[in-house]
């Protein structure tokens, strides 16, 4: 328990938590600081450009093998499956109708890459290594959970978008041609390409500037959490323990997975990470086309100013304490 207090205290003081919480405060009380949208989405572009380029120079270097399609096809499960799980408690213990709870299940399946993004360098500042496939299975479980969350909307009664396929074109388009996913996923090829040569060239921008650039994204980040925290008269008790439970569970069987298909302690950090965290960008854009009677006011603020600051101050931590754990002889 000691270990795990320290953990969260190291974590708690760390540059990357103390300048989200001062954007979340910035904004809550209406202060007139700002990030221009074109810097705040200039450095999401920058890290999923160096999380990818860094895991796929990791595989390059240690080869694809049998344990990176058993991940990948773990990743394709996991998000598939634990929409299904969120779903049961919704219905079971909240008053969400069947659209809501399916939209905001679909959420709690598929990713969120900054809270991917954080931990990898909380684990980067601590020398703990992992491994790089873990990226590839971040892209796998992107879209998974949308379908999973789509199908129990239609199992549910919900009707889709025009009563049309339970994938439109233009979903597709959202969910697999997005700016973040075509990036993480082409700049992981392009390392995988280049290898130690790309690794060397790109080493002076992906290196040392990371941890600071984080810190700014996620002072931008602070600042939309903060404005998000006056929509929670929309989503009620029930619904937002579930934000604070739903990661635990999810997180929970990440890490056994990981676990039962060999990964290192910080491969089974990250997996746990994956599994607890919640889409607030893919997966938003995508019930907004396919599931347009869900209400935004529940499932955005869920995800985005419940689970993904629990994640990032309390989450984090907790999991590494966690695989640790389990990572002992």
């Amino acid at each position: 328990m000691s270990d795990l207090l320290q953990l969260a205290a190291a974590n708690l003081l760390s540059p990357m938590v103390l300048f989200f919480a001062l954007g979340a405060f910035a904004s809550f009380f209406r202060s007139d600081l700002t990030i221009p949208e074109a810097i705040g989405k200039g450095l999401a572009l920058y890290l999923m450009l160096a999380i990818g380029f860094k895991g796929g120079a990791q595989l390059a270097a240690n080869g694809a093998t049998a344990l990176v399609l058993v991940a990948l096809a773990a990743a394709l499960i996991l998000s598939f499956a634990l929409p299904v799980a969120a779903y049961a408690l919704l219905r079971t213990f909240t008053r969400l109708q069947v659209a809501d709870a399916a939209a905001v299940a679909a959420h709690y399946g598929s990713v969120s890459v900054v809270t991917f993004v954080a931990a990898t360098g909380y684990l980067d500042g601590r020398g703990i290594r992992y491994e790089g496939f873990v990226v590839a299975m971040l892209a796998v479980m992107e879209t998974p959970a949308i379908v999973s969350g789509l199908l129990l909307a239609r199992r549910g009664g919900a009707a889709l978008t025009d009563g049309g396929p339970l994938l439109s074109g233009e979903v597709i388009r959202e969910v697999f041609l997005s700016g973040g996913v075509v990036l993480l996923a082409g700049s992981f090829a392009i390392a995988m390409a280049t290898g130690e040569r790309g690794l060397a060239m790109m080493a002076p921008a992906i290196g040392e500037p990371f941890s600071a650039l984080l810190a700014v994204f996620l002072l931008d980040m602070g600042l939309l959490v903060g404005r998000r925290l006056r929509e929670f008269r929309a989503v009620g008790w029930p619904v937002i323990a579930f934000g604070l439970y739903m990661p635990l569970i999810g997180a929970t069987v990440g890490l056994l997975v990981a676990r039962a298909i060999g990964l290192s302690e910080g491969g089974m950090t990250l997996v746990a990470v994956l599994a607890a965290s919640a889409s607030y960008i893919v997966v938003p854009a995508a019930m907004r086309l396919s599931l347009p009677q869900a209400n935004p006011a529940i499932y955005v603020p869920l995800s985005l100013a419940v689970t993904f600051p629990f994640n990032l101050i309390a989450g984090i931590p907790l999991y590494h304490a966690a695989a640790q754990w389990l990572a002992r002889p």
